[in-house]
Protein backbone atom coordinates (compact mmCIF):
# COMPACT_ATOMS: atom_id res chain seq x y z
CA UNK A 1 0.00 0.00 0.00
CA UNK A 2 1.31 3.92 -1.48
CA UNK A 3 0.82 6.27 1.31
CA UNK A 4 -0.56 9.64 -0.12
CA UNK A 5 0.58 12.78 1.97
CA UNK A 6 -1.29 15.51 2.39
CA UNK A 7 0.70 18.72 2.58
CA UNK A 8 -0.47 21.56 4.86
CA UNK A 9 0.52 23.27 8.03
CA UNK A 10 -1.02 23.38 12.07
CA UNK A 11 -2.40 26.93 12.51
CA UNK A 12 -0.95 27.28 15.79
CA UNK A 13 2.04 28.02 13.84
CA UNK A 14 0.64 31.41 13.10
CA UNK A 15 -0.25 32.39 16.30
CA UNK A 16 2.70 34.53 17.39
CA UNK A 17 3.43 36.28 13.98
CA UNK A 18 0.44 36.65 14.33
CA UNK A 19 -1.78 35.37 11.09
CA UNK A 20 -5.68 35.84 10.98
CA UNK A 21 -7.56 32.92 9.74
CA UNK A 22 -8.16 34.49 6.48
CA UNK A 23 -4.23 35.10 6.16
CA UNK A 24 -3.22 31.72 7.37
CA UNK A 25 -5.66 30.35 4.56
CA UNK A 26 -4.26 32.99 2.02
CA UNK A 27 -0.50 31.83 2.92
CA UNK A 28 -1.42 27.66 2.85
CA UNK A 29 -3.00 28.61 -0.62
CA UNK A 30 0.00 30.52 -1.47
CA UNK A 31 2.45 28.14 -0.61
CA UNK A 32 0.21 25.53 -2.61
CA UNK A 33 -0.53 23.34 0.34
CA UNK A 34 -3.72 21.49 0.68
CA UNK A 35 -4.71 21.47 4.18
CA UNK A 36 -4.97 22.96 7.84
CA UNK A 37 -5.29 21.80 11.32
CA UNK A 38 -7.37 24.33 13.24
CA UNK A 39 -5.85 25.30 16.59
CA UNK A 40 -8.04 25.78 19.04
CA UNK A 41 -7.49 28.86 21.50
CA UNK A 42 -5.71 30.25 18.26
CA UNK A 43 -8.34 30.73 15.64
CA UNK A 44 -10.93 28.47 16.88
CA UNK A 45 -12.87 28.26 19.76
CA UNK A 46 -14.56 25.66 22.31
CA UNK A 47 -18.27 25.74 21.78
CA UNK A 48 -18.37 28.09 19.17
CA UNK A 49 -20.42 26.26 16.26
CA UNK A 50 -21.13 29.12 14.43
CA UNK A 51 -17.94 30.38 14.12
CA UNK A 52 -16.08 26.72 13.46
CA UNK A 53 -18.98 26.34 10.47
CA UNK A 54 -17.93 29.84 9.10
CA UNK A 55 -14.42 28.57 9.34
CA UNK A 56 -15.23 25.61 7.58
CA UNK A 57 -16.93 27.17 4.77
CA UNK A 58 -13.80 29.97 3.97
CA UNK A 59 -11.38 26.73 4.52
CA UNK A 60 -13.12 24.91 1.91
CA UNK A 61 -14.39 27.39 -0.28
CA UNK A 62 -10.51 28.22 -0.91
CA UNK A 63 -9.79 24.36 -1.84
CA UNK A 64 -8.41 23.21 1.59
CA UNK A 65 -9.24 20.39 3.78
CA UNK A 66 -9.51 20.56 7.54
CA UNK A 67 -6.78 17.76 8.49
CA UNK A 68 -7.58 18.02 12.50
CA UNK A 69 -9.12 20.29 15.54
CA UNK A 70 -6.26 20.90 17.69
CA UNK A 71 -7.92 20.71 20.88
CA UNK A 72 -6.09 21.86 24.32
CA UNK A 73 -8.09 19.33 26.32
CA UNK A 74 -5.77 17.21 28.48
CA UNK A 75 -6.71 13.64 30.13
CA UNK A 76 -6.57 14.09 33.91
CA UNK A 77 -6.97 18.08 34.38
CA UNK A 78 -10.93 18.47 34.63
CA UNK A 79 -13.31 17.62 36.98
CA UNK A 80 -16.03 17.46 34.77
CA UNK A 81 -14.36 15.85 31.85
CA UNK A 82 -17.57 15.10 29.43
CA UNK A 83 -18.84 18.48 29.75
CA UNK A 84 -15.17 19.90 28.92
CA UNK A 85 -14.56 17.29 26.09
CA UNK A 86 -17.94 17.65 24.54
CA UNK A 87 -17.43 21.73 24.34
CA UNK A 88 -14.21 21.06 22.13
CA UNK A 89 -16.34 18.45 20.39
CA UNK A 90 -19.03 21.01 19.60
CA UNK A 91 -16.22 23.12 17.54
CA UNK A 92 -14.76 20.18 15.80
CA UNK A 93 -17.91 18.58 14.55
CA UNK A 94 -19.12 21.93 12.90
CA UNK A 95 -15.67 22.43 11.59
CA UNK A 96 -15.70 19.04 9.66
CA UNK A 97 -12.80 17.66 11.76
CA UNK A 98 -12.31 14.51 10.91
CA UNK A 99 -10.14 13.98 14.01
CA UNK A 100 -9.61 15.80 17.43
CA UNK A 101 -6.00 16.53 18.75
CA UNK A 102 -6.05 15.76 22.76
CA UNK A 103 -3.39 15.36 25.03
CA UNK A 104 -2.48 12.20 27.12
CA UNK A 105 -2.13 13.86 30.96
CA UNK A 106 -0.12 16.68 32.30
CA UNK A 107 2.69 14.32 33.57
CA UNK A 108 5.22 12.72 32.48
CA UNK A 109 5.01 8.76 31.71
CA UNK A 110 7.56 8.10 34.67
CA UNK A 111 5.58 10.21 36.84
CA UNK A 112 2.30 8.83 36.71
CA UNK A 113 1.45 6.65 39.49
CA UNK A 114 -0.31 3.22 38.28
CA UNK A 115 -3.31 3.66 39.54
CA UNK A 116 -3.52 7.34 38.45
CA UNK A 117 -2.71 6.11 34.83
CA UNK A 118 -5.67 3.84 34.88
CA UNK A 119 -7.73 6.72 35.63
CA UNK A 120 -6.50 8.31 32.49
CA UNK A 121 -6.91 5.41 30.26
CA UNK A 122 -10.45 5.20 31.67
CA UNK A 123 -10.80 8.91 30.98
CA UNK A 124 -9.83 8.33 27.13
CA UNK A 125 -11.69 5.28 26.81
CA UNK A 126 -14.97 8.26 27.48
CA UNK A 127 -14.00 10.95 25.08
CA UNK A 128 -13.06 8.10 22.11
CA UNK A 129 -16.47 6.83 22.79
CA UNK A 130 -17.88 10.47 22.74
CA UNK A 131 -16.15 11.62 19.46
CA UNK A 132 -17.02 8.13 17.99
CA UNK A 133 -20.90 9.21 18.27
CA UNK A 134 -20.09 11.90 15.61
CA UNK A 135 -17.83 10.29 13.77
CA UNK A 136 -14.46 11.86 14.87
CA UNK A 137 -11.59 10.20 15.54
CA UNK A 138 -9.93 11.21 18.61
CA UNK A 139 -5.83 11.33 18.40
CA UNK A 140 -3.20 11.87 20.95
CA UNK A 141 -0.49 14.93 20.63
CA UNK A 142 2.91 12.59 20.89
CA UNK A 143 5.03 15.24 23.37
CA UNK A 144 6.80 15.05 26.26
CA UNK A 145 5.51 15.31 29.75
CA UNK A 146 2.29 13.06 28.67
CA UNK A 147 2.05 9.96 28.61
CA UNK A 148 3.06 9.82 25.20
CA UNK A 149 6.54 11.06 25.66
CA UNK A 150 8.01 7.40 24.88
CA UNK A 151 7.13 5.03 22.41
CA UNK A 152 6.46 2.20 24.71
CA UNK A 153 3.72 4.37 27.18
CA UNK A 154 2.19 5.21 24.15
CA UNK A 155 1.54 1.98 22.85
CA UNK A 156 0.38 1.00 26.85
CA UNK A 157 -2.08 3.71 26.65
CA UNK A 158 -4.26 2.69 23.51
CA UNK A 159 -3.81 -0.99 25.10
CA UNK A 160 -5.33 0.30 28.31
CA UNK A 161 -7.72 2.24 27.11
CA UNK A 162 -8.66 -0.07 24.74
CA UNK A 163 -10.77 1.49 22.67
CA UNK A 164 -11.15 1.72 18.61
CA UNK A 165 -11.09 5.35 18.20
CA UNK A 166 -8.46 5.99 20.10
CA UNK A 167 -5.18 6.93 17.61
CA UNK A 168 -1.58 9.18 17.82
CA UNK A 169 -0.24 11.88 16.03
CA UNK A 170 3.24 11.97 15.60
CA UNK A 171 5.41 14.59 15.85
CA UNK A 172 10.20 14.17 16.18
CA UNK A 173 10.19 14.39 19.95
CA UNK A 174 13.31 16.43 20.94
CA UNK A 175 13.77 13.78 23.71
CA UNK A 176 13.66 10.98 21.50
CA UNK A 177 16.92 10.05 19.09
CA UNK A 178 16.38 9.85 15.33
CA UNK A 179 16.64 6.15 15.73
CA UNK A 180 14.17 6.22 18.87
CA UNK A 181 11.54 7.99 16.75
CA UNK A 182 11.56 5.89 13.65
CA UNK A 183 11.40 2.80 16.43
CA UNK A 184 8.28 4.43 17.32
CA UNK A 185 6.59 5.06 14.05
CA UNK A 186 7.36 1.64 13.38
CA UNK A 187 5.92 0.27 16.73
CA UNK A 188 2.95 2.42 16.07
CA UNK A 189 2.46 1.41 12.79
CA UNK A 190 -1.82 2.27 11.63
CA UNK A 191 -2.47 3.87 15.36
CA UNK A 192 -0.46 7.23 14.00
CA UNK A 193 -2.77 9.77 12.06
CA UNK A 194 -1.15 13.20 11.29
CA UNK A 195 2.66 13.79 10.89
CA UNK A 196 3.40 17.24 12.63
CA UNK A 197 6.68 18.42 10.69
CA UNK A 198 9.49 20.47 11.55
CA UNK A 199 12.95 20.24 12.48
CA UNK A 200 15.10 20.75 15.47
CA UNK A 201 18.43 20.33 15.35
CA UNK A 202 20.03 20.70 18.65
CA UNK A 203 16.68 21.10 20.38
CA UNK A 204 16.35 24.62 18.31
CA UNK A 205 13.86 25.63 15.46
CA UNK A 206 15.97 25.14 12.29
CA UNK A 207 14.81 25.11 8.62
CA UNK A 208 13.19 22.31 7.61
CA UNK A 209 15.64 19.19 6.83
CA UNK A 210 14.60 17.30 3.93
CA UNK A 211 16.98 14.51 4.32
CA UNK A 212 15.77 13.90 8.08
CA UNK A 213 12.24 14.03 7.13
CA UNK A 214 12.79 11.71 4.40
CA UNK A 215 13.89 9.51 6.90
CA UNK A 216 11.07 9.45 8.88
CA UNK A 217 8.23 9.17 5.70
CA UNK A 218 10.37 6.08 4.80
CA UNK A 219 9.52 4.35 8.05
CA UNK A 220 5.75 5.37 7.84
CA UNK A 221 5.83 4.18 4.38
CA UNK A 222 2.81 1.66 3.79
CA UNK A 223 1.35 2.12 7.04
CA UNK A 224 -2.08 4.34 6.04
CA UNK A 225 -3.52 5.18 2.48
CA UNK A 226 -3.54 8.67 3.85
CA UNK A 227 -2.31 11.25 6.08
CA UNK A 228 -1.50 14.89 6.14
CA UNK A 229 2.31 16.44 6.89
CA UNK A 230 1.56 19.59 8.65
CA UNK A 231 4.37 22.22 8.96
CA UNK A 232 4.69 23.68 12.28
CA UNK A 233 7.38 25.53 14.86
CA UNK A 234 8.85 28.09 11.56
CA UNK A 235 12.34 29.20 13.26
CA UNK A 236 11.92 32.74 13.99
CA UNK A 237 8.05 32.11 13.86
CA UNK A 238 9.10 33.67 9.94
CA UNK A 239 6.40 33.51 7.23
CA UNK A 240 9.44 33.84 4.79
CA UNK A 241 10.89 30.25 6.83
CA UNK A 242 7.29 29.30 6.28
CA UNK A 243 7.55 29.86 2.42
CA UNK A 244 10.82 27.75 2.44
CA UNK A 245 9.87 25.16 4.39
CA UNK A 246 7.05 24.61 2.74
CA UNK A 247 8.71 24.39 -0.63
CA UNK A 248 10.99 21.67 1.17
CA UNK A 249 7.86 19.99 1.87
CA UNK A 250 6.60 19.88 -1.38
CA UNK A 251 9.91 18.85 -3.03
CA UNK A 252 10.09 15.89 -0.49
CA UNK A 253 6.16 15.03 -1.15
CA UNK A 254 6.86 14.84 -4.85
CA UNK A 255 9.71 13.04 -4.80
CA UNK A 256 8.58 10.64 -3.19
CA UNK A 257 5.37 9.70 -5.57
CA UNK A 258 8.13 9.89 -8.57
CA UNK A 259 9.96 7.56 -6.44
CA UNK A 260 7.02 5.38 -5.97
Amino acid sequence: MKTEWIPGAVSATFKKMPLTADEVISLLRECGLKAVEWSENAHVFPDDAEGAAALRQKTEAAGLRVAAYGSYYRLGENEAPQAVFEKSLISAQALGAPLIRVWAGVKASWDTPEEERQGLAQEAALIAGLAAEKGIRVAFEWHKNTLTDTNESAQRLLKEANHPNLYCLWQPTVALSPKERTAGIRLMGGKLLNFHVYSWPDGKRGPLNAAEWQYYLDAAEGQAAQRCALLEFVRDDSVDQFRADAQTLLNLLKGGEENG
